[in-house]
C-alpha cells in the first residue's frame, strides 16, 4: 500500500512539474516586445510581438488581429500559450497579436464589422489597409523573419483573418480563417432576419465605444437579477423594453433596433461579396455544431472557391464555437460523443502542416491535405473529399405528410397540419435553465420536450432498414399559411436513436440516450423575409404561401435502426426574439398588444430536401 501511495506521489509530482514546464514555455523561450505600429491615417495601432530567443534562423511571422484584447499588456508579462496551437507554438515562428482600431489598447475609432473600402485613394482606411500596414512594418522591423506572413483567428479575428485577403500584402503567404463571420446579419446577430435574442448580452461587448487608449474593459454587462434566461425575456416584453439595460450610449443596440431589415447598413458590413481574386492559400476551418458562426465559414470557403484560383481548403470537425483550438481527450456536444483526441489530431496533422507548408516550405506543390476534410457526425469518422459538396451525390426529397410522417412519396390526398402559436408560451430551445452569454449545447440537444409540445409538428420516418449519409445542404420548401400577418418558421433536422442506445459519461442525469432526438440541423426563417431580406412584407391571412429555408451545410449518417424526424414550429425562445405575429414595420418597436395567438398551417406538399452521398 506504501508503494501505490508512493507511487501515485510521484505521478501527481511529475504531472505538477509539467503543467509548471508549460506553463512557463512562453517566457523561457519568447522575448516579448510591445510597439505602436503607425497606420496611414496617422492611427497608432498596439501590437505585441513574441520572438524565439534562439535567434540562429529567421522564422515566419503568425499574426492575429483582434477586437478582444492582446493581454497581459507588460513586455515582462507573458501569455502561457501563444500561436494558433501548442505544435506551432514549439516548432517556432514569431507570433503577433494586434488590438483592432479603436479597442484596447490602440487608437482610432472602432466599427463593428468595418465595411471595407475598395480602391482606397490617400489615407482612407479600413482593416485591409490596417492588415497590410502592419505586415509592411513587421517583414521590415522585426528581426530574424522569414519574409513570410500568415493570418489566422476564430469568431471575430476570424473575421480579420478573412479581411486580411483583401488587397493583401505580397508577404501574405496563408490564411486559416476559422468560425468567420462572413456576413453579419446572417451570422451572428440575425438568422434569416431573425434577431438572436440569445447573444443580446453580446450587445454590451461591441455597442460601448472608448475615447483613449485601455487596458481595462470600459464596459460592463446588464445586470439580470436572475439566471433563468426563458423567464427573464418572458418578463421584459417587447423588445423596445430592453431600452432600460441599453441607453442611447450603446451604439450597436441603437443600429440594431434602426436597421431590422438587410439594408446597406448591413451590406456594407458583409465580406464575402468581395473575396475575389483572392492570391494567398486558404484553409478555413469550422464546427459542425457552431451555434455561432456557422454561415461564415461555409460561405467563405464557397465564394472564395468560385472566384479564385488559389489554394483553398476546408476542415468542418464536430465542434462547437473554437473547440478544436482547445485540448479535450474526449470530444462532446452536450449529450452527444464524437470521439478521442479530435482536436489534438487536427491540430497536429492539419492546422501546422498547413502553415509549415506555406510559411516555412516550399509554398507549392501537394500539401498532403484534402480539398475537403469533414467529419462525419453520424458515423463518427473523418471523410476526405476532392471538393465540396462531393460529386457523387444526389437530392433526395421527403414530403412532410400526414399522421406525423416524413414519406419519400407524396400522397396525393390533400391534407394539411395545423398549430396553435402563442407568443406568450413559446417553445424553448432547450430545456436547461440558464443565463447564458451565447448558446452552444443546443446545437445537438434532445428534443423530445419539443415534440412532445402541441405547438411543435412533428413529422418522422420510419425505422431506417439502411444508412442514409447526408453531404451538402438541406432545404425546407414549407408550404403554409396563418391566421395572422406575420410569422416566424423553424425546421428542426433530427436523428432519432435506437432504444438500445447506451448512455455515456456525457449524459446530463435526467436524459437517457435510448430514443434520444439528437439535433443534426435547425434553421429559422422570419416570414415577413420570405421574398426580399432588405424588403418586408406582411401574409394575407389564410392564403397558402411558399417559404424556403436554406440549412447550412451537414456530413451525418443516419444509421440503420435510426429514424429521421422533421419537427416544424414557430418559436424558439429566447433563441431567437418573439414574432408578434402581426405585421409591424420594426418588430424592434413593436407593443405589447401586438403579439397575438394564431394558428398555423403547413400543407402536405412541403418538403425537406437532403443532398445524399451516394453508396
Amino acid at each position: 500500500m506504501n508503494r501505490l501511495i508512493i507511487a501515485l506521489w510521484v505521478f501527481l509530482s511529475c504531472l505538477y512539474v509539467q503543467a509548471q514546464v508549460d506553463e512557463n514555455y512562453v517566457k523561457d523561450n519568447y522575448n516579448k516586445t510591445e510597439k505602436y505600429i503607425t497606420m496611414r491615417d496617422g492611427t497608432r495601432l498596439f501590437t505585441t510581438i513574441y520572438a524565439p530567443k534562439d535567434t540562429s534562423k529567421k522564422y515566419p511571422i503568425l499574426f492575429q488581429r483582434t477586437p478582444y484584447s492582446c493581454r497581459p499588456y507588460g513586455e515582462d508579462q507573458f501569455r502561457s500559450k501563444i500561436g494558433p496551437n501548442e505544435f506551432l507554438m514549439k516548432d517556432g515562428y514569431i507570433v503577433v497579436y494586434q488590438d483592432v482600431r479603436g479597442r484596447w489598447m490602440s487608437e482610432g475609432v472602432y466599427d463593428n464589422m468595418r465595411a471595407y473600402i475598395p480602391n482606397k485613394k490617400g489615407k482612407q482606411t479600413d482593416e485591409a489597409s490596417d492588415t497590410y500596414d502592419t505586415i509592411d512594418w513587421l517583414v521590415k522591423n522585426v528581426p530574424n523573419n522569414n519574409g513570410k506572413v500568415g493570418t489566422w483567428g476564430i469568431s471575430y479575428p476570424g473575421f480579420y483573418a478573412t479581411y486580411s485577403l483583401l488587397d493583401a500584402h505580397p508577404a501574405l503567404k496563408a490564411s486559416s480563417p476559422q468560425a468567420c463571420i462572413g456576413d453579419f446579419y446572417f451570422d451572428d446577430f440575425h438568422h434569416n432576419g431573425a434577431y438572436l435574442l440569445s447573444y443580446w448580452r453580446a450587445t454590451a461587448v461591441f455597442g460601448y465605444m472608448k475615447s483613449e487608449p485601455s487596458k481595462k474593459s470600459w464596459y460592463k454587462f446588464p445586470s439580470l437579477g436572475t439566471k433563468d434566461q426563458y423567464q427573464f425575456f418572458i418578463d421584459v416584453g417587447p423588445l423596445s423594453n430592453l431600452d432600460e439595460y441599453y441607453k442611447e450610449d450603446n451604439v450597436f443596440w441603437q443600429q440594431l433596433k434602426e436597421h431590422p431589415d438587410y439594408d446597406e447598413f448591413w451590406r456594407s458590413r458583409g465580406i464575402i461579396q468581395h473575396l475575389r481574386d483572392i492570391k494567398p492559400a486558404v484553409m478555413v476551418v469550422g464546427g459542425l455544431f457552431d451555434a455561432e458562426d456557422l454561415y461564415g465559414p461555409f460561405e467563405t470557403y464557397e465564394k472564395i472557391e468560385e472566384n479564385s484560383d488559389n489554394y483553398n481548403t476546408m476542415v468542418f470537425g464536430p465542434w462547437s464555437h473554437g473547440d478544436w483550438a482547445r485540448a479535450r481527450k474526449r470530444q462532446a456536444i452536450g449529450n452527444v460523443y464524437f470521439g478521442d483526441d479530435i482536436s489534438e489530431n487536427y491540430q497536429r496533422d492539419v492546422e501546422t502542416k498547413f502553415f509549415h507548408h506555406f510559411l516555412k516550405g516550399e509554398g507549392s506543390g501537394d500539401t498532403g491535405l484534402p480539398e475537403a476534410y469533414v467529419f462525419d457526425s453520424g458515423a463518427k469518422e473523418w471523410n476526405t473529399f476532392s471538393e465540396w459538396p462531393p460529386k457523387n451525390t444526389e437530392s433526395k426529397t421527403y414530403w412532410l405528410q400526414s399522421r406525423q410522417r416524413l414519406n419519400p412519396l407524396m400522397e396525393k390526398s390533400y391534407t394539411f397540419e395545423t398549430f396553435v402559436s402563442d407568443p406568450a408560451k413559446p417553445v424553448p430551445y432547450s430545456e436547461d435553465v440558464k443565463m447564458v452569454f451565447t448558446p452552444r449545447k443546443y446545437m445537438t440537444d434532445d428534443q423530445r420536450f419539443a415534440a412532445r409540445r402541441p405547438d411543435v409538428l412533428v413529422f418522422e420516418t420510419p425505422i431506417l432498414t439502411e444508412d442514409v449519409t447526408t453531404a451538402g445542404d438541406i432545404l425546407a420548401k414549407l408550404r403554409v399559411a396563418t391566421t395572422g400577418t406575420d410569422a416566424d418558421w423553424i425546421v428542426k433536422v433530427i436523428d432519432v436513436f435506437p432504444g438500445d442506445t447506451d448512455d455515456t459519461e456525457e449524459t446530463q442525469d435526467h436524459l437517457k440516450m435510448s430514443n434520444y432526438h439528437m439535433m443534426v440541423r435547425s434553421e429559422v426563417m422570419r416570414g415577413r423575409y420570405r421574398n426580399d431580406f432588405a424588403k418586408p412584407e406582411p401574409f394575407v391571412p389564410g392564403e397558402k404561401t411558399e417559404v424556403a429555408i436554406k440549412l447550412q451545410d451537414v456530413h451525418h449518417t443516419f444509421k440503420k435502426g435510426h429514424k429521421i424526424q422533421v419537427q416544424v414550429q414557430s418559436t424558439w425562445f429566447p433563441l431567437i426574439d418573439r414574432n408578434p405575429q402581426t405585421y409591424v414595420p420594426n418588430i424592434f418597436k413593436a407593443k405589447e398588444t401586438d403579439f397575438q395567438k394564431q394558428t398555423h398551417t403547413v400543407y402536405n406538399d412541403s418538403s425537406i430536401e437532403f443532398t445524399i452521398l451516394k453508396q
